[in-house]
């Protein structure tokens, strides 16, 4: 290694090089890359920020997550995620990787300790694209950009009893397969899916910091929903003129929302108390994935066409400098280091 990875580190996929660039966030210097697949889309890090796992997408063609050891700066096996194909949207929550399957239209988790996808829910919903799972892991979000919904799934308690009668009697052999659970037994949890509709082609989107709210940016109609969680039913729908919308991520104070467009240079700022545009930024020729610094008052936006990452200063929301992470940059993420 030239130079080791910083504790905390920027990470940026470029999708023309199949590269993942480990970037210094002091010096703004690309430390490191690393090979990842064809068509790589989104990356997370792991929360000790010791790995990251890339999404292989190839529009739902695709079904392997490549692996980074971000320490070693260097490759490990892809992960094949067989009939789960074309994953796209990942969050690493609870010592696991949750990920979109868009081909399988279904949810997946990865558990890194066994190496075995342990956990599949299916949408029933076309292009599952984006996840948000909460701390708890209680609640999950997608969007479904082809069928202009939103997925809120909610874990519940499933009380299904055997029938009357087919509880054996005391002292009896167990029927084949094992007992079923006697009456005071904890109940098994199960997933509750509701259906929000809402714009068409909803893409990016974000839960406000209070968990109240979720935005989606709509690519076909221009518009953002707001979706109210406890609810579970569009509020407000924003004519906001951001057609071929792509991300959609909230400052990490809730006081704005920012909107990446595939096809404009601008990067839309909405304010979120009002519910009105506040201003525009103009980054390039078009954007796509766009990450929060937790560490300073800054947001990292990869604008595709014009091979960079730019760096927004969220005090004066202007642009400040650029980072050349290879051709056509797309997901970012953030490593911190245990």
């Amino acid at each position: 290694m030239a130079h080791a990875t910083p504790q905390q580190s920027l990470l940026a996929l470029s999708k023309r090089d199949h590269t993942l660039s480990i970037v210094d966030p002091t010096t703004l210097k690309v430390i490191a890359r690393a090979p990842v697949g064809p068509d790589p889309h989104e990356v997370i890090a792991t929360s000790d920020g010791r790995t990251a796992y890339v999404s292989i997408y190839g529009g739902g063609r695709y079904h392997a997550l490549s692996v980074i050891d971000l320490v070693a700066q260097k490759a490990l096996p892809d992960i094949d995620t067989g009939a789960l194909s074309g994953p796209h949207g990942l969050i690493f929550v609870g010592g696991k990787l949750y990920f979109t399957a868009e081909g399988a239209k279904a949810i997946a988790r990865f558990d890194p300790v066994t190496a075995k996808i342990d956990w599949i829910m299916g949408t029933g919903e076309n292009r599952t694209h984006m996840i948000y799972v909460t701390r708890d892991e209680e609640q999950i979000y997608t969007t479904n950009v082809a069928s202009a919904t939103v997925s809120l799934f909610g874990k519940v308690p499933s009380f299904m009893r055997p029938p009357a009668g087919m509880q054996p009697p005391p002292g009896a052999a167990p029927p084949p397969g094992g007992m079923a659970p006697p009456p005071d037994a904890p109940p098994r949890m199960d997933w509750n899916q509701t259906l929000v509709s809402v714009g068409k082609g909803d893409e990016g989107f974000d839960v406000t910091p209070d968990g109240r709210e979720l935005w989606t940016a709509n690519a076909q109609d221009g518009t953002i929903s707001i979706v109210d969680i406890s609810g579970k039913k569009v509020s407000a729908t924003l004519d906001a003129g951001i057609r071929s919308a792509n991300r959609l991520k909230f400052t990490p104070d809730g006081k704005f929302a920012v909107i990446t467009m595939l096809g404009n240079g601008d990067l839309v700022i909405y304010d979120v108390a009002s519910r009105k545009e506040f201003k525009r930024v103009k980054i390039g020729h078009g954007a796509a994935g766009i990450l929060m610094d937790p560490t300073s008052a800054r947001a990292f936006v990869a604008c595709s066409p014009d091979n960079y990452v730019a760096v927004i200063d969220l005090k004066t929301l202007e642009v400040t400098g650029h980072i050349d992470v290879g051709g056509e940059p797309d997901g970012l993420a953030w490593a911190a280091r245990q």
